[in-house]
């Protein structure tokens, strides 16, 4: 990669490693099974992040989900950062593969969305803010998790070239097709009509 040369392999390598495991922590799983929720990959759609916990009908542990997925993609691009840029970008990369491949779980991980926001912020908090607003309004009129998220994640590499810079944007842009790849499955559905609203949106319309 471009920011590779302005780095030496022996300060990415390290980074690399950490953000990795951290990023790999299946803080969804682990609070399912913590709350006694069951086994998150037997429920719903079988992901560890904050939607498929929402589906448990815990909106604190799908809550504190997003936050730690989130946490977990903003600490160490932001540590990584105080290096220099190419470690910040090593860092979301390792982070962000974590999450989508943990080792602990066969490789089998997330989506990514949480943590990628986790990352923009720790970037910049301007983009990260930005992109959050995007996906926020996007549910607001659809409904759809999935769609707010690919929106989003769509938003992000503009976002970042305009108030970052160039590399990071191609880095987020490798990152945004990711999520787009790992929501094929809704892809199909929404093409066929069949992707459902969100379990969020469909709670908080029944009657009380």
């Amino acid at each position: 990669m471009l920011f590779v040369q302005e780095a030496t392999i022996f300060q990415l390598i390290p980074v690399a490693i950490v953000a990795y495991l951290l990023g790999s922590i299946p803080f969804g799983l682990l609070l399912s099974r913590f709350m006694g929720l069951g086994d998150l990959r037997k429920i719903g759609s079988g992901n560890i992040g904050a939607t498929n916990v929402l589906r448990t009908g815990s909106r604190i542990a799908g809550l504190l989900t997003l936050l730690l997925d989130a946490a977990k993609g903003f600490l160490p691009v932001f540590i990584a950062g105080t290096l220099d840029m190419p470690s910040a970008l090593m860092a979301a990369l390792a982070a962000f593969i974590g999450h989508v491949h943990p080792v602990w779980l066969r490789f089998r991980g997330g989506k990514g969305v949480a943590t990628y926001l986790g990352i923009l912020i720790a970037l910049d908090p301007l983009v990260g803010l930005s992109v959050g607003l995007v996906w926020a309004v996007a549910f607001a009129i659809l409904h759809i998790s999935s769609v707010s998220s690919m929106t989003a994640a769509l938003v992000a590499p503009i976002a970042t070239a305009l108030f970052v810079g160039t590399q990071p944007a191609l880095v987020m842009t490798v990152l945004s097709l990711w999520i787009l790849i790992r929501h094929h499955q809704n892809i199909r559905r929404l093409l066929a009509g069949t992707e459902p609203r969100s379990v969020l949106s469909r709670q908080s319309s029944e009657p009380k």
